[in-house]
């Protein structure tokens, strides 16, 4: 969400960062919602006039009655009555008005950063660096299930049956080398100063909105029933949360906070649920990391924290690049988003394993997380998140880059110390 202040301002500003983000229809919201500021506004002076009025003739009436003069006072007691008759209907006035501009507030696009490359959907994202030689074997990869089919590390017909497609059954050796991902970037962001944190996986409605746009919302997000209550589909979502309604010192700055959950997603809009797959699914655990920062130290966060993802990859000798995207393909809360990507030698391309964001102030101004500087003055935090990693998309990369061609998975460097092993053997039959 912008500042108010810009749309009353600079509205042309506004409408041109919609443009670059190719959601022309958005357009007429902005001068909707400068028509109903001009009626906020002007209900408000009146609501004040009154207000200041009923407080002066108050203070008549007690001078009154302490004269004795009650007759007088009981007929200026008419006059406020009046006036509270005129200030009831102008203050629900104000909240209606002040709903809808919120409303409409919540659907205006954050302003890009001016390095955004501009461009209408993914296909025109803008690769920024490659990490790593991308190698491919003289032997034929393996689909990744058939990987773990083959070391009986995944069971997706049992999960079917269960709980439907987008599920599946991790177990043995591949259930622990992904627990031993987790574990490792866990571990690689406790060394690189963030606090870990085990978050709650529900949230309220009102976190919801703050940390992300309604689209959004609608595609991703799982209700439970009769309840004010989502399914997270990432902790940051709970780890943004955490600071609602707060006023943060300055110099508790940066707050760098990595966390833990499982997330839940409805994958609405994907390309369909694989039956045979852990690329896109309902259900995964996720490490991420988390920022809150002064504005001024946004961006140099924003590099900081996506390499911490490329550096952790790269510990497993994973080849990988970064994408900058592109302005059609930032959700409507970024300033800046850039994704990892990590080589698949069957597919012989990158494929999107982590995203890092910069979301500026506008997770800060929905659900009111401000600082308060030295001076005493106060402005809203900026916020920002990256997936450390993810396994189930991890596994896929892991398991392509580390095979043996007799199917077994030579475990890197960094991940025996939680394996105890140097390698995943294919069961003797």
């Amino acid at each position: 969400m912008i500042d108010m202040k810009w749309i009353r301002n600079d509205p042309e500003k506004v409408k041109e960062n919609i443009r670059k983000k190719f959601q022309n229809e958005k357009l007429p919201l902005v001068e909707e919602v400068v028509a109903l500021d001009k009626q906020f506004r002007e209900a408000k002076v009146q609501g004040d006039a009154l207000r200041n009025q009923r407080k002066t003739i108050s203070k008549k009436i007690g001078k009154l009655m302490g004269q004795g003069k009650k007759d007088e006072a009981e007929q200026i007691k008419t006059e406020v009555k009046q006036i509270g008759e005129q200030l009831d209907t102008l203050e629900k006035q104000e909240a209606e008005l002040s709903a809808k501009i919120r409303e409409i507030m919540l659907v205006i696009p954050n302003f890009i950063d001016e390095s955004v490359p501009i461009g209408k959907d993914d296909s025109e994202n803008v690769e920024v660096e490659r990490f790593g030689e991308p190698y491919v074997p003289e032997f034929e990869v393996p689909y990744h299930v058939d990987i773990m089919e083959k070391v009986n590390g995944i069971d997706i017909d049992a999960a079917r049956d269960t709980s439907g497609n987008g599920f599946y059954y991790l177990c043995d050796d591949i259930a622990r080398l992904h627990s031993s991902i987790l574990a490792y970037a866990r571990d690689f962001m406790i060394e690189k100063g963030f606090t870990y944190y085990i978050p709650p996986y529900m949230i309220r409605s009102n976190v919801v909105t703050g940390v992300m746009s309604f689209a959004e919302m609608e595609g991703m997000m799982y209700k439970i029933e009769g309840e004010d209550l989502y399914l997270i589909g990432t902790s940051e979502h709970s780890m943004i949360g955490k600071f609602i309604d707060t006023i943060l010192p300055e110099s508790e700055l940066p707050k760098t906070l990595t966390s833990y959950s499982p997330c839940f997603r409805k994958e609405v809009g994907a390309h369909g649920i694989e039956e045979r797959g852990v690329y896109r699914i309902h259900q995964f655990e996720k490490e991420e990391m988390i920022v809150v920062c002064k504005p001024e130290e946004s961006i140099d966060w924003f590099h900081k924290m996506y390499r911490y993802t490329v550096e952790f990859f790269r510990s497993m000798d994973i080849p990988v690049r970064t994408l900058e995207c592109c302005s059609g393909d930032l959700a409507d809360l970024k300033v800046k988003s850039i994704d990892v990507e990590a080589w698949s030698p069957r597919q012989k391309k990158y494929f999107e394993v982590g995203s890092c964001s910069n979301l500026g102030d506008a997770q800060a101004r929905r659900l009111g997380i401000r600082v308060k500087a030295e001076d005493g003055s106060k402005y809203f935090a900026h916020t920002l998140n990256n997936t450390v990693v993810a396994p189930p998309r991890m596994l896929i990369a892991f398991l392509e880059n580390n095979l043996n061609e007799d199917g077994s998975i030579r475990i890197s460097k960094p991940l025996q110390r939680y394996m105890f092993t140097e390698q995943i053997s294919v069961p003797k039959k």
